[in-house]
């Protein structure tokens, strides 16, 4: 029987249930020092991705559009872009720890997604003529680049972590099977690397699709949002990389940066007149 009720809200809400399980096995792994599998987490992290992408699908076919008119949409927007960077990430064994990291924060956000007062549906606006392939490779080096930012986050979290407990000379850190805080500040600087050559990619691969003519590219809200996130990741990986900035202080940086961009895209989503 075919159930009406079954909305793409539920959907959603089945998927933060199932983050919920994984950051519960996460904490198993916590406890255990992270010996043991991981591929159950995965598993449950995969399914929560999947219940989320048809909730994503099924406001989209809905709303005829991208599914980022609310700050419940743009939330679960950023969400899917985590989590589907994270699974893909995961497949690599020197990444394989990452599920139990991302999941506490999909699970977080994701309750406070579901607020029903963030659902505000908004009056639809003019729509630009956005076709073909260079769309789809402005959405989808985009979307990566925000899910790499999250991931890196997520290893900053990780570093300042092992950085605490080896100063104040804990025992967890000496039995615990994360990854050394060197092989942390590697991962960090890669994922904002890429995230870094995807977002340059994104905002270029946006400068050429078709738009109204009263609608110039650089003045649009979320255009300049972008440039400004460009930059700041820019000058992070330039003082990190030449001019001797801290592991710390780039670390603090990368989990500053990426909790700004989720607390202003939707808002520069909303004024943005090429994407509304």
């Amino acid at each position: 029987m075919r159930m009406a009720w079954f909305t793409d809200r539920h959907c959603f809400l089945l998927a933060v249930i199932f983050y919920g399980l994984s950051t519960l096995y996460s904490v198993f792994l916590w406890r255990k020092g992270f010996r043991r599998d991981e591929w159950a987490n995965y598993f449950l992290l995969a399914v929560g991705v999947a219940l989320h992408t048809l909730a994503m699908f099924k406001r989209g076919m809905t709303l005829h559009s991208c599914p980022v008119n609310n700050l419940y949409e743009a939330t679960t927007f950023l969400l899917w872009a985590l989590g589907l960077a994270c699974l893909v990430y995961s497949l690599m064994p020197r990444f394989k720890f990452l599920t139990a990291f991302t999941a506490p924060v999909l699970f977080t956000i994701g309750i406070f997604a579901l607020m029903p007062s963030l659902d505000v549906h908004l009056s639809p606006g003019a729509k630009p003529e956005f076709s073909g392939a260079l769309r789809s490779l402005h959405a989808a080096t985009i979307l990566q680049a925000y899910g790499a930012f999250g991931l890196a986050a997520v290893a900053a979290v990780m570093f300042l972590m092992q950085q605490h407990d080896l100063k104040f000379h804990k025992l967890r850190a000496l039995l615990s099977l994360l990854p050394s805080m060197q092989r942390l500040e590697f991962i960090m600087f890669r994922l904002v690397a890429v995230g870094f050559v995807l977002l340059t990619i994104g905002l270029t691969a946006g400068w050429q699709l078709p738009r109204h003519a009263d609608k110039p590219y650089f003045s649009d809200s979320k255009v300049l949002w972008s440039t400004l996130l460009w930059l700041v990741y820019l000058e992070a990986l330039v003082a990190y990389k030449k001019f001797g900035r801290t592991s710390r202080r780039f670390a603090i940086g990368i989990i500053a940066t990426f909790i700004f961009l989720l607390l202003t895209f939707w808002i520069t989503n909303l004024y943005s007149g090429l994407h509304n």
